[in-house]
Formats: C-alpha cells, sequence, structure tokens
C-alpha cells in the first residue's frame, strides 16, 4: 500500500508526456528582444535620474528581471496580466515592508514569513506573479536605503517600475500579428 503511493507520487514527477506549448517564431522572438530592452532600459534610465545621490539602484532590483520575461517573453501567460504583475508586486512589496518593520530579526525567519504570505494573499486574491516573491524578499532582506523608504518602497520603486514594464509591453508586444496583449485586464 505504501509502496503503491509512494510510486504513484514519484510517477507525477515524470512529467505530463507533452512536449512544450510554447510556439517559436522569429516576429515573437523579435518583440520579446525589444521589449525586454526597452523596458528595462526606460526603468533603468528612471532609476539614474532618481538614484543621482545614492549608490542604490531601487527601480532596477532583480524582481523586475524576472517580470521582463513574463511580460515580453511570455505575454498571453496569466501571470504576466497587468492584473497579476500590479497586484502581485504591490501585494508583495506591502507584506515586505510590514514584516521588516515588525519584525526584522532574525532575518531567516521574517523573510520565510514574507514570501509565505505573500504567496498566500497573492493566491487569495488571484494576483500570483511568481517575480513578486522577489518584491517581497527584496523588501525584507534590501540595503538600509529600502528599509529607510518604510512604505514608500510600495510606490517608488515597485509601483513606477512595474507600470513603466506595462506601458512598454503594452506598446510592444501588439507590434507583432502574432501577439495580443492583454489577454484580460482584471
Amino acid at each position: 500500500m505504501l509502496l503503491a503511493k509512494l510510486k504513484l507520487y514519484l510517477s507525477k514527477m515524470q512529467g505530463g508526456g507533452n512536449n512544450s506549448p510554447h510556439p517559436i517564431h522569429w516576429r515573437n522572438a523579435l518583440c520579446s528582444w525589444m521589449g525586454g530592452f526597452l523596458g528595462i532600459a526606460l526603468v533603468g534610465w528612471m532609476d539614474s535620474l532618481t538614484s543621482l545621490t545614492t549608490q542604490d539602484h531601487l527601480l532596477l532590483i532583480g524582481s523586475f528581471g524576472a517580470t521582463a520575461v513574463l511580460l515580453y517573453g511570455s505575454p498571453s501567460a496569466p501571470f504576466a496580466q497587468p492584473r497579476y504583475v500590479i497586484g502581485g508586486h504591490v501585494i508583495c512589496a506591502l507584506v515586505g515592508v510590514s514584516f521588516y518593520k515588525l519584525m526584522p530579526d532574525p532575518l531567516w525567519l521574517s523573510s520565510a514569513l514574507t514570501v509565505s504570505t505573500a504567496i498566500v494573499l497573492m493566491y487569495l486574491t488571484r494576483t500570483t506573479h511568481p517575480p513578486g516573491g522577489g518584491t517581497a524578499l527584496i523588501a525584507v532582506a534590501g540595503s538600509e536605503r529600502v528599509h529607510e523608504l518604510g512604505y514608500w518602497f510600495v510606490v517608488e520603486p515597485i509601483l513606477l517600475g512595474v507600470l513603466l514594464l506595462l506601458i512598454v509591453a503594452l506598446v510592444v508586444n501588439n507590434l507583432s500579428p502574432l501577439r495580443r496583449y492583454p489577454n484580460y485586464w482584471f
């Protein structure tokens, strides 16, 4: 009985046997490259205007790189839709800042509580955006400058950066006749 359950459990890890459904086309690749370049360039340029007096590049955070992959590389994916992108990042930033304010130490525990709570809140609000977990973690484990921002971190860099990336996604993803973005807003 136990051996049969273990065998069934392990068999799930083989996958469904299907090939990846992601079609490859040069126009999609070009739009992905152009979107990734323009989106990160715009965020980076805005960062250069706002970080003249500090070494922290708050708008150029790792989770935005992951968001760019979804927005420009897989624009039809559910996690790439505006509701998920905006909601996921904002919720995760709020959770991260709150946990840092309530319990900054020990870092391992506040980090684990932040990410796990952010996952549940994104799930319950139908805003699951995987890069949001990175945003939550940055709010807790980020630099002193991130911590000094407090809840302003939710507005700038998070909301500002996400809106810039979305504007580029709206423009670039609709250049190709093979793409349509977004599939839905809410």
